[in-house]
């Protein structure tokens, strides 16, 4: 059986173990600058224990948040980040970076255009709440600038300090909205089928790899499905991934589901909408969640593993491939975690389980506990939206707000 807690490489970098803190979203920013809370809140994951923790969702421009005081890598912004990848290393462990576009995915009001860029024009589901109700299709020059972009946001990673950079193409947001046949409806080569939906999303990942493969690690997120009939399926996945590899990703890491359209398929249980219209506070918030709510079908019991069949139809077709994959979902107990290994996968990527216990991973190596006392709950994604960004509500783990208003790279620093 292979050691939970044996190092593995991932393309130039060595990890000390094969726990991954699973990027999602922090909102520990402030005017699109990370804040002393974003450090702490990750230096807590690395002294605790994990191999690498990814912080969530960095733009790759202005245009490409999806909240406005988003995280946005940039020549300014990378000194405060790497205020957070040096109290990462300080602990031991390796820091990745989530890069990406959310496309029409956007909540904000500050575009430098009047419609949002995705694969295809048509009714913008997100922009409706900010009164942009449609959205464009990319050109080629348009696809040229955000692959420029992804490669110069990969570029002030590696400054920045990171040892990774994750590409987001998963859960809905632009390199997604080209992969899923949800949103892409394009009649070009960049269109129709799962071979020609990945085009774009391959192009950029290879001009990363370009750009910092030498020195980073190049991950991408990518879905397993998207958890809703004629959305993108395992077998499209499995085309996803074997494009990705050709472009030269050293892993994938294996989600499901899309934010508007299947929430439940990526948590494995359905999110608290009422406590999340709450925390948004506006009337059109209330009505989207009220709408999503009567979208979810009746689930099953939360279950540890949830993903994994899908996760193995996709290893066992990559089966010789030298890229790894790390499974992801329901990772909620050492025996879960050993299930993963013994199947062959190289890493287990967490969330939840690790924001109710950043300790959680030294206490499984030194037997001190075996399970989580995560509940599935995700009051934690409701919370996010808070002065505190995300923590665990049932553990009361929320960092003091007043650092969440403290640039990572300020002089007189909070000690970590």
């Amino acid at each position: 059986m292979t050691d939970l807690f044996s190092p593995v490489q991932i393309g130039p970098i060595t990890l000390r173990n094969r726990f991954i803190r699973s990027g999602a979203n922090e909102t520990k920013n402030k005017d699109m600058f990370p804040t002393l809370a974003l450090r702490d809140f990750h230096a807590a994951y690395a002294r605790g224990g994990v191999g690498m923790t990814t912080l969530a969702y960095i733009a790759v421009s202005k245009d490409g948040r999806t909240l406005p005081s988003q995280g946005t890598m940039t020549p300014e912004s990378a000194k405060h980040y790497k205020v957070i990848t040096d109290a990462i290393h300080a602990e031991g462990a390796k820091a990745s970076a989530q890069i990406t576009h959310g496309g029409s995915f956007c909540q904000i009001d500050d575009l430098s255009t009047s419609r949002c860029m995705s694969a295809s024009g048509g009714l913008d589901k997100m922009g409706v709440l900010k009164g942009r109700f449609f959205q464009r299709e990319m050109t080629r020059a348009d696809m040229d600038m955000v692959i420029g972009e992804f490669a110069e946001a990969a570029r002030l990673c590696a400054e920045a300090g990171f040892d990774a950079v994750e590409l987001h193409m998963g859960h809905g947001y632009l390199l997604n909205q080209f992969i899923s046949p949800l949103s892409n409806f394009r009649k070009d080569a960049y269109g129709g089928s799962a071979e020609n939906r990945v085009r774009f999303p391959a192009e950029v990942l290879a001009a990363v790899k370009q750009a910092v493969g030498d020195r980073l690690a190049v991950l991408a997120k990518i879905n397993l499905t998207d958890g809703v009939p004629k959305g993108a399926t395992v077998d499209d996945a499995i085309v996803t991934a074997r494009a990705l590899e050709k472009a030269g990703a050293d892993m994938l890491i294996l989600s499901n589901g899309r934010n508007i359209e299947s929430t439940w398929a990526m948590f494995g249980s359905a999110l608290p909408y009422d406590e999340l219209a709450a925390m948004q506070g506006t009337l059109m918030a209330k009505l989207q969640f009220a709408v999503i709510k009567r979208s979810v079908p009746k689930l099953p019991p939360f279950r540890e593993n949830y993903l994994m069949d899908h996760a193995l139809k996709l290893k066992a077709a990559l089966a010789g491939s030298p890229m790894k994959l790390s499974y992801l979902g329901g990772v909620q107990s050492m025996a879960s975690a050993q299930q993963a290994m013994d199947q062959g996968f190289e890493a287990v990527t967490i969330a939840r389980a690790l924001i109710h216990d950043p300790e959680l991973i030294n206490k499984w190596q030194t037997g001190a506990s075996t399970t989580s006392g995560c509940t599935a709950c995700n009051r934690c994604v409701a919370v996010m939206y808070g002065p505190s960004g995300t923590y665990c509500p049932v553990s009361d783990n929320a960092i003091d707000p007043a650092l969440n208003q403290i640039y990572a790279g300020e002089e007189h620093q909070h000690a970590a």
